[in-house]
Parts: structure tokens; C-alpha cells; sequence
């Protein structure tokens, strides 16, 4: 069997289990709960951008990758005073010109003394122009002769000074409230003065690994395997922004189900990231823990592939704005739900924008599901969306070669059709953290 063949038999059987998804009529045949994949989605980013956001005051290396939440406005004129923007010479009047005495004018020194008229003095970049300059002459365009300084080609007044206030006059607004901070942006703000900003903390998640039959070291054996999710959920959610707070594995145990329901509703961390017990297996502890810990449910399964049973509850009313993000077990199936309900989410909640949508042709046909949406690692070309094989629920080969995901809806996708593109987070810059 190709490998081709293996994955149409793969959707064959996944369409033999399949049950439609919901459509707002609850008469639909199968009775499927699960939301339609973009509808999810949409429901994660309203349920993070319904809560109230907090604010901080924090050093300029401590802002990277968070969000503004006051506008920042320069304090001074930029530049603060006239300055040259090439090492060369600072000229006054028509030349030749004298070329005065001394090491000449490097940045950071005094203010210089004024030049006079047919006056030329050395001049580094950035640094300070003396009073009365006509223009700055780069080294390359001029000819010192004795004391005479000659021009290699025609003057321009002004030419190569940097104004004063050229850039931004005091007061100006540089960046709106909403503004990620990038290293640009702790580059303007310490141009203008700033040593703190008003940012937007992270979101804090922790990290909840449940199963026992995963193993932390070594090879499996003996029907354990190794957990897979722990070493890749961690870095994975710091690059969507947000700050892990901690890592831990619970049991499938009554012992497990109770630390569940403990973590839960004791956890300080604003989103909870639950790994498996979303089904209704006999040790799917994560919904009876949801039942009894009163959180609502705002999806409650959706419907692609892999990843079908994942959801999204609040925990506490709405102002406190705590969730929980219930990931499947299965590798692939978790690396869905992270893209489907926890980056909107933990988007919503750090105030950035959601990514804009785009899309890219596929090369070569991709199968599809009868009703639900699947989602295919793909590389990115120059002109297409190549998908990789070894994309099953329990595998991450596909996706670690990956650099997106692509949005294949139901029934598959012809070869040179749009779909619709997930990066992942390391392929397209994610977040400066």
C-alpha cells in the first residue's frame, strides 16, 4: 500500500466513526456537539478578549513581547539637537574652506564651538554640528589640500545633517496602546528617553500531562510510551506569548482524577492546559472535574481532524476570565488544539491582534473528511503548500519537518487550490520570548 493509499484508508475509517457537526440544528443527524473548526476558533479569541486586561510597569527588558497598554509619546525632540549623518567634514559658507586646527567633533563630545564663514571642521557620524553649518561633506567627496579643504562635487545646503526633531518633536505619539514590543520597540523607546513601559503581562499558563502510561526517560517498552508532550508543550505556548508557570503529569487513577479537579480549581495560572481525558473513555477524568468544578463549557469538541475531542471551558465568571484548554492525548491531535482554541485564546488574552488569514495553493490532491475540517503539515515553497506525510493523530514527524498547517475543509482539497495557512510559531517569527 502507498503511502497515498494509507492515508485515503486512514480518512475511510475515520468516516465510518464520523457524526456530523453542529450546525445550529440539534435535530442534525448523530447529534454532534462539536463546533465547526472556525467557529472554535472564533469562540477562543471572544472568551480571551472578554476579559479584563491587566497592566504592569516593567524595565525595557522585561517589555519584549508583551503589549502596550499606555500610548508611548516621545519625551524630547528626535534627534535632541542637529547632528551629522556621515563621518566626514562640517562645512560654512561656499568652499574651499579652512580646515580648523584639532582632532575634530566626535559623538558625545561638548557642544562645539560655531563655525565661521569658509570654516571646515572634521565631523564624526552622530555627532553634534556646530552652530552655523551649511552643510556636512561625507570623507570620500572632499580633498584636503594643506589647510584647504576642497569639494569633490557640488554642495547641497543641509545636506547629510540630521535636523533637529526630524525624526519626532516632543510629545509626538510613536506607538498606539495595542503596540507589540519587538526589539524595534525597545529600540525607539530607549532613543526617546524610556526606562520602563506600561505593558500588558503575559498570560500564565500551567501545564496539566495526564495518563499513566507515559514515561519520562528512556525507550518504550512493555506498553508505555514515552511523553511526548511535556518536552514540546512547554516552549511551544512561551512562543505564542504567553508565560508557563509550571509542568506537572497527574495519574488516570480516582488519586489522579481528585489531583485533577484540586489543580484545577486551584491553579493561579490564567489559562489551565489539559493532555488527554477529553474523550469519555472510563479514565477521561476532564469533563466529570469540569461538571463538578461548575466551569461552562464554550466548546465542547470541534470538528476536525486530528484533535475532534478537544474543548474550552471558563473557570470562575467572567471577570476573573480564567480557562482551561483540554488538549487530546494523541501528539498531532494535542499540536491541533493548541492551534485551534489556545493560540486565539492566549492571543486574546496578551491584547495582540489575531494573525490576518491567508492562503496558499496546495500541490497535489489532499484527501478530506466527509463532514470535518483536517488540518495537514505542509511545507511552504515559493509558490505552494507542499503536504507532508506522517501526519496521524499520534505522530509528530510530519509536523516537526512542518512549517505550517494547512486548513484542508471537508471532502479534500484539488491540487492548486487555496487553503488556508497556520504557521507555526518558530517558522513565522511567533513571539520575542
Amino acid at each position: 500500500m502507498t503511502r497515498t493509499d494509507a492515508d485515503g484508508a486512514l480518512d475511510e475509517a475515520l468516516a465510518l466513526v464520523s457524526r456530523t457537526p453542529d450546525t445550529g440544528d440539534t435535530g442534525g443527524a448523530g447529534g454532534h456537539r462539536a463546533a465547526t473548526w472556525l467557529r472554535a476558533r472564533e469562540s477562543a479569541a471572544r472568551a480571551g478578549t472578554a476579559v479584563r486586561g491587566r497592566t504592569h510597569r516593567v524595565p525595557l527588558a522585561e517589555a519584549l513581547g508583551e503589549v502596550l497598554t499606555a500610548p508611548l509619546e516621545a519625551l524630547s525632540d528626535l534627534p535632541s539637537f542637529d547632528t551629522s549623518a556621515m563621518d566626514g567634514w562640517a562645512v560654512a559658507g561656499p568652499g574651499p574652506w579652512r580646515v580648523r586646527p584639532g582632532d575634530g567633533i566626535l559623538a558625545g563630545d561638548e557642544p562645539p564651538a560655531p563655525l565661521a564663514d569658509g570654516e571646515a571642521v572634521r565631523i564624526a557620524t552622530g555627532a553634534r554640528v556646530p552652530a552655523d553649518t551649511t552643510a556636512v561633506i561625507r570623507s570620500e567627496h572632499a580633498r584636503e589640500s594643506g589647510t584647504q579643504l576642497h569639494p569633490a562635487r557640488p554642495v547641497n545646503t543641509g545636506q547629510d545633517i540630521r535636523p533637529r526633531g526630524q525624526e519626532c518633536r516632543s510629545g509626538d505619539l510613536l506607538l498606539p496602546v495595542g503596540s507589540l514590543v519587538t526589539p524595534a520597540v525597545l529600540g525607539l523607546a530607549a532613543a526617546a528617553g524610556y526606562d520602563e513601559l506600561v505593558t500588558r503581562p503575559r498570560p500564565r499558563v500551567e501545564i496539566l500531562v495526564l495518563g499513566d502510561e507515559l514515561l519520562t526517560e528512556g525507550r518504550p517498552h512493555d506498553g508505555l510510551i514515552r511523553d511526548a508532550l511535556s518536552p514540546m508543550l512547554g516552549p511551544w505556548i512561551t512562543r505564542l506569548g504567553a508565560e508557563v508557570t509550571g509542568t506537572r503529569r497527574l495519574g488516570d487513577d480516582p488519586a489522579g482524577a481528585e489531583a485533577l479537579f484540586e489543580a484545577v480549581t486551584g491553579s493561579t495560572a490564567d489559562v489551565v492546559v489539559t493532555t488527554g481525558g477529553t474523550a469519555s473513555g472510563p479514565v477521561d477524568h476532564v469533563h466529570p472535574v469540569l461538571r463538578r468544578a461548575g466551569a461552562e463549557l464554550l466548546v465542547d469538541g470541534v470538528a476536525v481532524r486530528p484533535g475532534h475531542p478537544m474543548l474550552l471551558a471558563r473557570l470562575g465568571d467572567r471577570e476573573e476570565g480564567r480557562h482551561l484548554v483540554g488538549l487530546p492525548g494523541n501528539p498531532l491531535a494535542a499540536v491541533s488544539g493548541l492551534l485551534t482554541l489556545a493560540e486565539p485564546l492566549l492571543r486574546a488574552l496578551a491584547g495582540r491582534r489575531q494573525r490576518p488569514r491567508y492562503t496558499v495553493p496546495v500541490e497535489g490532491d489532499v484527501a478530506g473528511h466527509p463532514y470535518d475540517t483536517r488540518l495537514v503539515p505542509v511545507l511552504l515553497t515559493d509558490e505552494h503548500a507542499v503536504p507532508l506525510r506522517y501526519s496521524g493523530p499520534a505522530m509528530l514527524r510530519g509536523v516537526a519537518a512542518a512549517d505550517a498547517l494547512a486548513v484542508v475543509p471537508p471532502h479534500g482539497a484539488r491540487s492548486g487550490q487555496e487553503l488556508e495557512i497556520l504557521d507555526l510559531p518558530w517558522a513565522s517569527g511567533g513571539c520575542f520570548t
